[in-house]
């Protein structure tokens, strides 16, 4: 059978796939008499190119799906993408800024048209790349988080939340960002250090004939938001300012009086201990604001542009502000010092500006009630974490967790279901300006409905308007894992029933794999929507990643320039060396470290599959093989050996896979197909093809090509085809709806086997000796073997391919040896060495003894510095005890040696 001399991916991946997709493969439905396994796809952004994270992550899915396919269960990845609100948006107003013109030059209507414009072009740009790795999703069930059915799950919750009192308006300080101009939740404006200064500003008192002092100095790291300071706060224990408390303070530059409150939150220790307080733009602030009856001054629009409240300073940019305010304060003398400090800044997570904290009327969710169930499930095992250490991290975030602010001021999104009644709204409007907790009272004029009224319900006016704000991204993507099944199944009845009857099997879903920054933007919120509205989990089963880093360690990023396209990896090496290798590297949720020379380790391991294949394929003669008729008892030991082999290997693959342990999986597969079946077993009947070893040979390569499966579809499918054409056997239309392979029951006898083992160990050591004797592994010398009658049995019988693969030119066999260079259970082993001058060798085996314990005794102090364990990456600190223990073996192997050519 002809084969190309290489494995050419680029020839035969997208035929693969699409032979998947015609035939329907990737499909699952609601069937009784089969188990389900359901994972939903952390859907990407419509914006998203993929990048190596989304192949870590999707492959890891794939691989899981693709396992309980051919376990027998119906196995559905449900798929789709999200709209990304203020990505999305970001992108198509870049557009419109290249032709001159910003959104509201172009209006709502129009500009949302262009949004759905762009969608439809470049909305589906992810999802071919995930093709391209081998996703095996349900691509008929795609969905969108602006699909229509979807758009009814959210209006849903929001009227059941808000009916419920769960959601709410206020005014409240959130995190802006003057870029984007809209609000963000806490979890999306992370925070980062920053280089800055901390200020310390004179604040005038009022004279006094009892008081010498006529100021007090403020610290601040902000000093335009000093504008809208309305006091100054001490701590109540902090002696050194009571006289403080009752003093006229005057703001600078404003000349505002400013109230002086006291407070056990204001750490004395910071800057002088006296701070400025302003409710209007900071966090504590509006806390000490509320506490202490303050006024609340706002002076930015939202572009953080200075309004007419920071008098000789409005029009300018906030930065600019500080420059200018800060020059004023200079002349008049009232910095009394600067000082470099570390600021800890939140920042956008999308555009990356530095979030400024404002105040303003938004939505919100009240979270604790909904986070009580979601703790529960937890601490109940009822999800679980892999690796188990993010539980604790994620119940901490539950235990603590603040209300969400869910409105944004972008058009591209949900539409917030809220409708004002103007008449009834009137006085309120104003009222809402003042911070203050939620009540009854702020429904006034507020109707929440999935279509506009045509009449307010209470006072019967017709002047009703929308809000115009959309829902956070992440309020529809909460929603995932049970409104991608047609919840709450308000289409016609049909539809429902089928809807109703696939959430009722596919729901709760197995498993959810993602990566840890999305931990509470989405894993804990889906929980919590899940139970909710559903009152199940909506899996049982979380597995977090790691992220993905540059050789160095540095997380990959585009702004860094140290990313690696997994479509150029791809189009070099083939998605199976991919996805291969990204889970060979990926252990246990540890972080993974990637250069390009990595996926080479994906690329040579595909070629071993195929030169194995080619070299199968094309010294079998047979046309018409049966692997079923195997008579078990007429194999040679050899043969009962790789069988056995294989049956381990398939107790553990499995084990491990069921456990979600994909990387030892993957190990595990790969030793025993390069290192047993490849090094070992084709080596020892490769002069020896008889019907029945063929048979052991392709029926061993089939199961290997199974496990191998999840993790490296492409190629498995194209042997598997080639296999079934050349030989005839009947084997599935397709190697992914082929049944995983099960440990049999072969009741080899033991005794039988271990011989092959014991060959093996004297064929390595053998190698080893001629290594560390300075004889080239070609030329061939003559050993010599004293064993009992069951070894001499088996040596003799297969003396052929042990002179072989030991590369010897004889083997004989002797009952006593004058030296012993290497022995084991009843076996021991010397060498014809005439040209040996020994002690020369012992000399230059004493030093090579020397330079080794150097080398381990520098490792052993590396591996005992406490700092090193720590701060090194687990990948590095576990290849320093690999190499550790093996020159620790190695000196052992020389000093026995030393010692046997002494004796």
């Amino acid at each position: 059978m002809e084969l190309n001399s290489k494995y050419l991916s680029n020839q035969i991946e997208a035929k693969t796939y699409k032979f998947w997709v015609d035939n329907g493969f990737f499909g699952a439905s609601a069937s009784p008499e089969e188990k389900p396994f359901s994972i939903v796809i952390p859907p990407p952004n419509i914006t998203g190119i993929l990048h190596m994270g989304h192949a870590l992550n999707n492959t890891i899915q794939d691989v899981l799906i693709r396992f309980r396919r051919m376990q027998g269960f119906q196995a559905l990845w449900m798929p789709g993408t999200d709209h990304a609100g203020i990505a999305t948006q970001n992108v198509v107003e870049k557009d419109l800024v290249k032709k001159g013109l910003k959104k509201e030059d172009v209006g709502r209507e129009k500009f949302i048209k262009l949004l759905w414009d762009w969608t439809a072009k470049y909305g589906s740009t992810i999802i071919d790349q995930l093709k391209k790795i081998g996703a095996s999703c349900d691509w008929k069930r795609t969905r969108f988080t602006l699909d229509e059915n979807y758009s009814d799950a959210v209006n849903e919750v929001f009227i059941r939340l808000y009916n419920k009192g769960l959601i709410y308006q206020g005014n409240y300080i959130i995190n802006w960002c003057p870029r984007c101009k809209t609000a963000l939740s806490d979890e999306e404006s992370p925070y980062k250090e920053i280089d800055g200064w901390l200020y310390y500003i004179r604040y005038p008192i009022e004279k006094s004939q009892t008081r010498t002092q006529d100021y007090i100095v403020v610290a601040t790291t902000r000093p335009e938001t000093m504008l809208g300071d309305t006091a100054v706060a001490i701590n109540p224990d902090d002696k050194r300012f009571k006289w403080l408390k009752g003093e006229k303070v005057i703001l600078p530059i404003m000349n505002r009086e400013l109230k002086v409150v006291t407070d056990e939150v204001v750490d004395p220790e910071f800057g002088t201990g006296i701070v400025k307080v302003t409710p209007a733009h900071d966090p504590a602030d509006f806390l000490l604001g509320k506490k202490h009856n303050l006024e609340f001054i706002n002076i930015m629009d939202d572009t953080a542009i200075l309004n007419q409240n920071a008098g000789e300073f409005a029009g300018m940019d906030r930065f600019e502000a500080r420059q200018a305010l800060l020059e004023v304060l200079e002349e008049k003398k009232l910095i009394e010092k600067k000082e470099p400090y570390q600021i800890n800044a939140g920042h956008c997570y999308r555009c990356h500006t530095i979030i400024e904290p404002r105040l303003s009327r938004q939505w919100f969710v009240k979270m604790k009630p909904l986070a009580e169930a979601a703790i529960k499930v937890v601490e109940e095992n009822k999800v679980e974490f892999y690796p188990e250490r993010w539980k604790k991290v994620y119940l901490n975030w539950m235990y603590n967790i603040r209300d969400w602010c869910i409105s944004r001021q972008i058009w591209w999104g949900h539409q917030l279901p809220v409708y004002y009644c103007e008449n009834c709204r009137g006085e309120k409007e104003s009222q809402l300006e003042i911070p203050a907790e939620p009540s009854d009272e702020d429904r006034k004029g507020i109707i929440v409905s999935r279509q506009k009224p045509d009449q307010c319900p209470v006072c019967g006016s017709k002047q009703i308007i929308r809000e115009k704000d959309v829902l956070d991204t992440w309020f529809s993507s909460w929603l995932w894992p049970f409104a991608t099944f047609g919840w709450p199944f308000t289409k016609s009845d049909q539809a429902r029933e089928l809807h109703e009857k696939e959430l009722a099997y596919f729901y709760p879903t197995n498993t959810l794999v993602t990566a840890s920054e999305i931990l509470f933007f989405w894993v804990a919120r889906m929980i919590m929507a899940g139970l909710e509205f559903t009152g199940e989990i909506p899996f049982k089963k979380v597995i977090i990643h790691g992220t993905v880093r540059d050789e160095k360690g540095v997380k990959m990023s585009k702004s860094l320039g140290n990313t690696i396209d997994p479509l150029d990896i791809i189009d070099k090496f083939g998605a199976d060396s991919l996805r291969f290798s990204l889970m060979l590297l990926a252990s246990a949720g540890s972080d993974i470290y990637l250069s390009e020379e990595k996926f080479l380790v994906g690329r040579n391991f595909c070629n071993k599959i195929w030169n194995a294949a080619r070299f199968l394929l094309t010294r079998i003669n047979e046309k018409e093989i049966n692997i079923k008729d195997l008579n078990l008892d007429s194999l040679d030991t050899p043969d009962k050996w790789i069988l056995e082999k294989l049956n381990s290997t398939i107790a553990e693959a499995t084990r491990f896979l069921e456990d979600s342990r994909i990387n030892e999986a993957t190990k595990r597969t790969y030793d025993f197909f390069w290192h047993t079946f490849c090094d070992w077993y084709i080596e020892m009947v490769k002069d020896n093809f008889d019907s029945k070893t063929v048979k052991v040979l392709i029926s061993t390569f089939v199961s290997i090509l199974k496990l191998l499966h999840p993790v490296m579809p492409f190629i498995s499918e194209e042997i598997f085809q080639l296999i079934k054409s050349h030989t005839g056997l009947a084997m599935e239309k397709s190697i992914m709806i082929a049944p995983w392979p099960e440990k049999k029951d072969f009741s080899f006898d033991q005794e039988e086997i271990l011989p092959v083992d014991k060959v093996i160990e004297v064929i390595k050591e053998i190698r080893n000796l001629k290594l560390a004797l300075g004889i080239p592994a070609s030329q061939r010398i003559k050993a010599l073997l004293k064993a009992n009658d069951k070894y001499k049995d088996f040596f003799s019988k297969h003396k052929v391919w042990i002179t072989r693969l030991a590369g010897l030119k004889d083997l004989e066999f002797e009952d006593s040896l004058n030296r012993v260079l290497f022995k084991t259970d009843n076996i021991e082993v010397n060498f014809s060495l005439e040209s040996i001058d020994e002690e020369k060798f012992i000399i230059t085996l004493e030093k090579k003894i020397t330079d080794l314990e150097t080398q381990i005794n520098r490792l052993s102090g590396k591996l005992k510095n406490q700092g090193f364990l720590k701060n090194a990456p687990s990948e590095v600190v576990t290849r320093h005890k690999d190499i550790f223990n093996e020159l620790s073996t190695k000196t052992t192997r020389l000093t026995r040696l030393k010692q046997a050519f002494k004796d």
